[in-house]
C-alpha cells in the first residue's frame, strides 16, 4: 500500500485557539498504524495516558475504571479512497476528533491527519477526486471557534482553515460546495442565538459575512446531497459503526468500527519509601543474617564394653 498518509502543517494554531494566548507546541503525530478488516469490527487504538485523565478531570479507578468510546458522524468516498470522521469521548467529555482513512474501498484503514484534543469532525464533502473539506468544532469546554479541514490532493495531506479570525461561540450547522470554489455555510451563534449565513469565493480560505437572522435562515440554494450510495449507521448488536454501501437494492457493509475502544484506569505507583526513622526501626528489628560457620564435629562415640 502507498505510504500516501502524511500529517498536515499548521495544526499549531487550532490548538492555541484552546487557551486564547497561550502558546501550545505543534502536536506529535500519531504512531502510525493499519487496522486491517477482517469483517468483524475494528478497533480504533487509544492509550489512555494520565495526561488526558487529568484533562478531562476523568475519575477512573483500578475498581470503576472510566469507558472511552468512538463517535462517528460522517463518510464520503473519492473514487476508491473513502474516509470516515467523528470523535473520541469520555463519559462527559469529548477527547479528541479523529479521522480515518483508506485507498483500498476499506480493506485498511489509517489515520491521515493528527488527533485534535476537545474537538470533533461534523461532515466531509468533496467537489472532485481532489479537494475536499471537514467541517469541525473545538467542544471543550464549551462549542466554538469552528473550522474546516481542506485538502486539494485527495485527502493526502490535510490543513486547517478557521472561519473566524478572533475566538468566538458558535456551531457550524450546515456548509457546501457548489464548486471548488464556491462555497455556502450556515453558523448558528453561541452567544445570541442568531443564525448567520457566510459565503467563500475562494475555496474556503475566506468567508463573508451575507445574512443575520434571530431565526433559522433559509438559503435558496438547496443543500448538495451527500452521497446517496453510501452511508453511516450504528448497529446495537455488535456495538459498532457501520459504513455501507448501495448495490442495486441491498446494502452491504463496507467496514465497521467498535464503539467502546478503551477502559481508563491510573497508572500504578510504585510503593513510597518509609520515613527514615521507620526504616532504622525496621532494620534495627530484623533479625540477624545468617553467619556462615565452621560444621560441628561429629559426635565422639563411646567404645565398647569388654565385660560381659
Amino acid at each position: 500500500m502507498k505510504a500516501w498518509f502524511t500529517i498536515a502543517a499548521g495544526v499549531a494554531w487550532l490548538l492555541s485557539a484552546q487557551e486564547p494566548g497561550a502558546t501550545v507546541a505543534t502536536p506529535e503525530p500519531p504512531k502510525p498504524f493499519v487496522l486491517l478488516n477482517t469483517g468483524k469490527p475494528m478497533l480504533v487504538p487509544y492509550a489512555c495516558p494520565e495526561e488526558d485523565m487529568q484533562w478531562a478531570g476523568m475519575a477512573c479507578t483500578e475498581e470503576d475504571p472510566c469507558p472511552v468510546f468512538l463517535e462517528l458522524s460522517a463518510v464520503e468516498a473519492a473514487g476508491n479512497r473513502m474516509f470516515v470522521a467523528g470523535n473520541i469521548h469520555g463519559p462527559s467529555t469529548t477527547l479528541y476528533s479523529v479521522l480515518l482513512a483508506s485507498e483500498d474501498t476499506g480493506k485498511t484503514w489509517m489515520e491521515p491527519f493528527a488527533r485534535l484534543r476537545g474537538s470533533g469532525f461534523d461532515g466531509i464533502q468533496f467537489a472532485d477526486f481532489e479537494t475536499g473539506w471537514i467541517s469541525g468544532h473545538l467542544l471543550y469546554p464549551l462549542t466554538r471557534d469552528p473550522f474546516l479541514l481542506i485538502t486539494s490532493d485527495g485527502g493526502k495531506t490535510w490543513r486547517p482553515q478557521p472561519v473566524f479570525s478572533e475566538s468566538r461561540a458558535g456551531t457550524m450547522e450546515q456548509f457546501w460546495f457548489d464548486s471548488k470554489k464556491n462555497g455556502t455555510m450556515l453558523i448558528e451563534s453561541g452567544e445570541s442565538g442568531r443564525h448567520e449565513l457566510y459565503e467563500s469565493m475562494n475555496g474556503g480560505e475566506s468567508w463573508m459575512l451575507r445574512e443575520v437572522s434571530d431565526r433559522p435562515i433559509r438559503t435558496r440554494k438547496s443543500l448538495r446531497p451527500r452521497n446517496e450510495d453510501l452511508r453511516l449507521s450504528a448497529h446495537a448488536a455488535s456495538k459498532s459503526y457501520r459504513i455501507e454501501k448501495r448495490q442495486g437494492a441491498r446494502w452491504n457493509v463496507v467496514a465497521s468500527f467498535l464503539v467502546p475502544i478503551a477502559q481508563c484506569r491510573p497508572a500504578a505507583r510504585p510503593e513510597p519509601a518509609p520515613p527514615p526513622e521507620e526504616a532504622a526501626a525496621q532494620e534495627k528489628a530484623a533479625p540477624p543474617a545468617d553467619v556462615p560457620t565452621a560444621p560441628l564435629p561429629a559426635p565422639r562415640r563411646k567404645p565398647p564394653s569388654l565385660k560381659k
